[in-house]
Formats: C-alpha cells, sequence, structure tokens
C-alpha cells in the first residue's frame, strides 16, 4: 500500500461512520495532509449537515498550512448548491493545491463538475486511488443513481433442512417461528439500522406481526414497506402503530394517515417495478426484503436483487413453507453462535 492509498483508506474508516446517518447523501471520509501528516480529518456526520471536506478544513488548527497541503476525499467534491454550499468552491477558496479523489461523483448535480471546477482553478486533481472500496461503501448509492432504484437485500432465516416456517393455523398467528438465536438477531437489527427501508408481504404481516424496528441495538428504525393489496390487514397490527414511516402499496387508495402512507398501485401488471419507482421518488436508497416467501422468490424471478443475507438457524422442521432457493457469489460467511449466515452478492 503507496502513501496515497494509506490516506484513502484512513478516509473510508471516517467515511463508515456516517453509514446510519447520511442517507440519501453518500458516506464520505476527508483527509487533510501536509507533509506526510493529518493536520485534519472529517467525514460526513448527518443529512443535511456539512460535509466530510468542510469538517476537515474545519478541523485543521494552522489554516496557514492549508495551501502546502494535500486533500483526500473518498468521492468527488461537491460542485453545486444542495442543504450546503460546493465543496469544491471551499477547497478552491482555501487554495489548497493538491486533491486526491476515491471516485468520481455520478450524481448528475455533480458528475466530474467539481473535478473541472477545482483543474480549472489550477489545483493538481487525482482521481481513482482505492476506487473500487470508495464504490464498494456507497453501493447503494451508485445503485441508486445509476440503476434508478435502491440497492435491494434480500433476507431471511431458514431451518438446516431447508424451512422458514412451519405450516400454522391462523390460531398460531400472531408472532415469529424462532428458528436463529440472540446473536443472529442482534445482526439482524443492525442490519435495519443501516438500510433506509424494510419490505414484507401480507402474509408475513398477518401471521408474524413483526414491528419491523430497531430494538436490541442502537440505531434508526427503517421505514416499513408492506404490501396489502385488498387493505385487509388489520390496523392493531405492529407495522401500523404510526411510531415509523410506513407505506401501504395496495390497489384501492393513495391517503397520508400519519405516519401511515397509502400508495396505490395496479396489481394487474408488474408489481416490483411500481414499489421500486415509488421508492426511488421517495429517495430510499436500500431496502431490505424480509418476506415472506412468495415475495422474496418474486424478486428472484425478476433478478432484481443485489445482496441476499441466508440465516441458517441450528433447528430442524422437517416440513413447513421452504425457503427460498438462490445462487449467487457468496462473498461472506459468519458463524453466530450455533447459526450461521452466508452472504450473497448478484453475478
Amino acid at each position: 500500500m503507496n502513501a496515497n492509498e494509506k490516506q484513502m483508506n484512513r478516509c473510508l474508516e471516517l467515511a463508515k461512520r456516517g453509514i446510519e446517518n447520511v442517507s440519501p447523501n453518500p458516506m464520505v471520509g476527508c483527509v487533510i495532509v501536509f507533509r506526510g501528516k493529518i493536520i485534519g480529518e472529517g467525514y460526513h456526520q448527518k443529512y443535511g449537515e456539512a460535509h466530510a471536506e468542510v469538517n476537515a478544513i474545519n478541523a485543521v488548527a494552522d489554516p496557514t498550512l492549508l495551501a502546502e497541503s494535500t486533500l483526500f476525499v473518498t468521492l468527488e467534491p461537491c460542485a453545486h448548491f444542495g442543504l450546503t454550499p460546493p465543496c469544491s468552491d471551499l477547497i478552491v477558496e482555501k487554495q489548497i493545491p493538491k486533491v486526491v479523489i476515491g471516485t468520481i461523483d455520478l450524481f448528475a448535480e455533480v458528475a466530474g463538475k467539481g473535478i473541472e471546477k477545482m483543474r480549472n482553478a489550477g489545483i493538481d486533481v487525482e482521481v481513482g486511488v482505492l476506487e473500487n472500496e470508495c464504490r464498494e461503501i456507497n453501493k447503494r448509492f451508485f445503485t441508486f443513481h445509476e440503476k434508478k432504484r435502491p440497492y435491494i437485500i434480500l433476507k431471511w432465516a431458514q431451518t438446516i433442512d431447508g424451512f422458514i416456517d412451519i405450516d400454522r393455523t391462523e390460531r398460531e398467528f400472531g408472532a415469529p417461528t424462532w428458528i436463529t438465536g440472540n446473536k443472529a438477531l442482534l445482526r439482524v437489527h443492525k442490519m435495519r439500522a443501516e438500510e433506509d427501508a424494510i419490505m414484507v408481504g401480507t402474509k408475513t404481516a398477518e401471521k408474524d406481526n413483526p414491528s419491523l424496528t430497531v430494538r436490541h441495538c442502537e440505531g434508526k428504525n427503517p421505514i416499513r414497506v408492506v404490501l396489502d393489496k385488498n387493505l385487509r390487514l388489520t390496523e392493531n397490527l405492529n407495522i401500523f402503530d404510526g411510531t415509523v414511516k410506513t407505506i401501504i402499496f395496495n390497489s384501492i387508495k393513495n391517503k397520508k394517515s400519519g405516519n401511515n402512507l397509502f400508495v396505490k398501485i395496479d396489481f394487474d401488471i408488474e408489481i416490483i417495478p411500481q414499489i421500486l419507482n415509488e421508492l426511488y421518488k421517495q429517495k430510499i436508497l436500500s431496502v431490505i426484503i424480509e418476506g415472506g416467501k412468495q415475495l422474496l422468490e418474486s424478486f428472484i424471478d425478476e433478478n432484481i436483487w443485489d445482496e441476499a443475507y441466508q440465516f441458517i438457524g441450528n433447528k430442524y422442521f422437517y416440513s413447513g413453507i421452504k425457503a427460498p432457493h438462490i445462487s449467487g457469489n457468496i462473498i461472506s460467511t459468519e458463524i453466530l453462535d450455533s447459526d450461521k449466515l452466508i452472504v450473497y452478492k448478484n453475478q
């Protein structure tokens, strides 16, 4: 690892600290280096607040050193006025002579304009240091802008013999059938805290009565999304408790009621593109598809998914509802006490 890669690696470490709080903005980290030593560092901490470059510049104790320093940043500095002024303007103003960038920002309002502005001001700009790593931490952001949809994560728990549930009667509705243990549960809640939304189908909402919130770790609750074609789900279910924004896709009405947003779609044509288009319009960068089997398989069959989290619990059901079949590149495995997590990436 050369010196530039070492500094960019530190930028990546900083950027990841913003994972739960910056969406729909990207995670960005920045360091300012004077004669081989970091004199200021920062990251984008919260959506609507100062960007990483601003925080790093403000952290420099002696601003006179900026004119002889190099600024390292994971993503191209912005060139437009949004909720904050353009970072590229600030870099030019502070007369920082060199900027090293991980990857270009593909957001239409930036897309090379920040680089152009800095080069026109005489700044030496280098692009592409640890580019793959810088794109990977913002896979949600890049998918959102390149594919015009959220980053899609499939998730389910299954037994060793491949079942996600037993066959249940209505008398057994109201709580999930637990397959995995506490460590896996904590892992799931950490996932929820890191993503923008979480989605279930009608049957899962009815049978399991999930809250779909973050309760076993610190973090924000994702937006809840549920499919309820005929609005048959009862109002006393946990997902309608009003504590978290909830989007209900249905065939009957468009209406906002407190934190519950009813969105009407046409169930006679492909529903997944309609759902993803609405989530895109609402600037939701990522969504966990948590179940049930029919909803998961609809995304698998259409090949519209980016990652899949398959939790395998140390149990046998012998009969019941079969787990979805997934094929993709296995990118990681984790042992969670007696359970196992396999993570797939779509090919």
